[in-house]
């Protein structure tokens, strides 16, 4: 697990308040590309996720919404038919080769663990991934919302999924590529 957090998760530099830190400090607090070869299998992420806090160990409102919030999702995505809501897991094959078949783009709905903030519940995460289509002005961005109810699910589909636009009503943060911070 080590090896794959600074292979993928770590930063690949610091901010400034570090430097005094030493060289081996920075080091294993930063990035290691070359690692990466250990994972074989791995490729760039190429379908729009929804990530929703499921979580219900710590605080039940993140175990309660999250279903109702995962159902929604796909229950609107599949209606609404500009994206294919994927349920297998991803092929091995090459994310050109995969898209090259398929005249929508892909998404996954899922629950994931603790994002933080049980009170902001329900918790979702969308990622656009770079390859989305252009006309997307958020891809390559994860959009994190707050407070999110199944009433708000249509919107969101076609605001910031669709039309690449960011709620501010539900804004909690954002990661742009390279870990800009995104703000409204």
């Amino acid at each position: 697990m080590e090896q794959f957090v600074r292979a993928y998760l770590l930063p690949p530099a610091l901010h400034p308040a570090h430097d005094a830190l030493t060289a081996s400090q920075r080091l294993a607090l930063t990035q290691q590309p070359g690692l990466r070869g250990s994972f074989p299998g791995s490729r760039n992420v190429s379908d729009i996720l929804v990530l929703i806090c499921g979580h219900g160990g710590r605080d039940e409102r993140c175990g309660v919404m999250g279903p109702l919030l995962r159902a929604e999702f796909v229950r609107r995505l599949s209606s609404v038919g500009v994206c294919e809501v994927l349920k297998d897991a991803p092929p091995a094959d090459p994310p050109s080769m995969l898209h090259a078949t398929v005249a929508k783009p892909g998404v996954r709905v899922g629950l994931i663990s603790h994002v933080g903030g049980h009170k902001f519940a329900g918790n979702v995460i969308i990622y656009i991934p770079p390859s989305s289509p252009a006309a997307n002005r958020l891809a390559g961005k994860g959009i994190w919302y707050g407070r999110v109810e199944p009433r708000h699910v249509e919107g969101i589909i076609e605001e910031t999924i669709v039309g690449g636009r960011v709620i501010g009503e539900l804004f909690r943060g954002g990661v742009g590529e390279g870990s800009q911070i995104l703000r409204i």
